[in-house]
């Protein structure tokens, strides 16, 4: 009978459903997190986290192969459509057949799997460049729209870039954030956020990279075509130098407003 497996949406959760995959001696047709999930006509499991099942499938993946490791890591923090699925049958591959086909770059499990890391892994780098932070009350803040789940890739960059600082970095596409202070960094969910409105001293330094972005600028030799292909367009909208001239003024925070109101500040 077909079966769907239902969990937490964690790491050590999806880690769980291959165990119990094992365990019961069933190929699941689908494995989809809990608060993603829909009716289906097909039997449903919720598959409960137990870290020492999640523990026992990582030791085991280990001992095959750690590429193999770091591809379920940062495969499970992409945008990939049906990434569950994808992981599931490249872990089973892994263990009926062993990490050979790993080589294999053309192999039809592990190619979907190693694009989006690749996908993954660019975005982060990108965003190393792109983020822009703010200072609130002595805290620096920024926040991204990424396509992934980035900030694990973002946080020893920034930490090691920002040691004495406090700071944080909220991902609004999938509503957590980065937290930063003391030598300290934790990613936790953050599903209501909206940054305070900059004081007369961070509007001034707004302005300031504005000035500078601008005045670098070479007008004859302008291609946009150029620039949103190093610079793509859909991270324009939380850096600095392409807001509207509002966002340059004390006291106000017209990014935001499309967002609607009633969140706390920070």
């Amino acid at each position: 009978m077909e079966v769907v497996y239902l969990y937490d949406g964690s790491f050590e959760g999806f880690l769980c459903c291959i165990f119990e995959s094992y365990a019961n001696r069933e190929f699941p047709s689908d494995i989809t997190p809990e608060e993603d999930s829909c009716p289906t006509l097909f039997q449903t499991r919720h598959i409960t986290t137990d870290k020492s099942h999640a523990d026992r499938v990582l030791r085991k993946t280990a001992l095959l192969s750690g590429e193999a490791v770091i591809l379920l890591r940062h495969g499970f923090l992409t945008c990939l459509e049906h990434r569950e699925m994808h992981l599931y049958r490249l872990t089973a591959k892994l263990l009926r057949e062993g990490p050979g086909f790993l080589r294999n770059l053309a192999d039809e499990t592990l190619l979907p799997v190693l694009k989006a890391v690749r996908h993954l892994e660019g975005e982060a780098q990108l965003l190393r460049g792109f983020v822009r932070f703010s200072e609130y009350s002595g805290i620096l803040g920024g926040e991204i729209e990424p396509k992934n789940r980035v900030l694990p890739l973002l946080r020893s960059h920034f930490c090691s870039r920002f040691p004495n600082e406090r700071f944080f970095l909220y991902d609004r596409t999938h509503r957590e954030a980065l937290f930063y202070a003391h030598g300290k960094a934790v990613i936790a969910p953050l599903e209501q956020f909206e940054a305070a409105a900059p004081d007369e001293t961070e509007a001034a330094f707004r302005r300031l990279w504005k000035r500078f972005y601008d005045t670098v600028a070479i007008k004859e030799r302008e291609n946009p075509r150029c620039r949103q292909t190093h610079m793509p367009k859909r991270y324009w909208g939380t850096m600095t130098e392409f807001q509207d001239e509002d966002y340059f003024i004390a006291g106000q925070n017209p990014r935001l407003e499309h967002r609607g109101s009633g969140l706390p500040s920070v």
